[in-house]
């Protein structure tokens, strides 16, 4: 069963388990798409995407016009999306912006920092605040600018901070430990502003961060 937070009859937010896929690809049927179907009924229709390995919260679309609506409020930088990580390592300065520009290599399903943009290369923008340090290992709040595939594990790991889980970027194995933890956007229909917040559960790598967690949802 998926949480759902929030549900009216043009959107529905809700909660991403990991290992979930966001939208179902031609070798695998099951995806938020599909469990939402299967669980609420009615159409559903992906908004933006969350790296499969990821939780958190997600926002889908019950209508066409809403999905339209939604990516138009992505498109004009006008959809906030804040997440949660743990990184390898002490991150320096303690708050400060990640600028890269990034290529996705689609036959290797991998992300790189490259050097001049070129084709397929696309800027990558992010703003991160340190929460906190435990067991040599750092507590990042990071708002995204930009939407690029993987853009915040290969950003961090780039500098050397692998998010910790992060098999693919150097980051060991286990369960990936990047949250969505925050939405932000206009109603499609009304234009009122909604928000949404969750946590994870203070349990595995979030559990040394338990208190810094408990204030971020204030």
């Amino acid at each position: 069963m998926i949480p759902v937070f929030y549900e009216d009859k043009h959107l529905l937010v809700c909660l991403k388990p990991s290992g979930v896929l966001s939208q179902s690809t031609p070798a695998e049927r099951e995806s938020m798409l599909t469990l939402l179907q299967g669980q609420l009924g009615g159409e559903i229709y992906p908004v933006h995407r969350l790296d499969r390995e990821s939780a958190g919260l997600m926002v889908f679309a019950r209508t066409q016009a809403a999905a339209a609506a939604l990516s138009e409020a992505i498109a004009r930088r006008d959809f906030t999306k804040r997440y949660l990580c743990v990184a390898h390592g002490r991150v320096e300065p303690p708050e400060g912006t990640w600028e890269d520009l990034l290529f996705t290599d689609r036959a290797r399903s991998k992300t790189f920092v490259v050097q001049r943009m070129r084709k397929g290369v696309k800027s990558a923008v992010l703003d991160y605040r340190v929460l906190a340090e435990a067991e040599g290992n750092t507590l990042l709040r990071v708002t995204l600018h930009t939407g690029r595939t993987h853009q915040i594990r290969v950003q961090a790991a780039s500098r050397r901070l692998p998010l910790l889980g992060d098999r693919k970027y150097g980051g060991g194995s286990g369960q990936l430990a990047l949250w969505s933890a925050y939405l932000a956007f206009p109603h499609p229909k009304t234009g009122e502003e909604m928000a949404f917040r969750a946590l994870p559960e203070p349990v595995g790598f979030w559990a040394p961060f338990a208190p810094h967690l408990r204030q971020e949802l204030l």
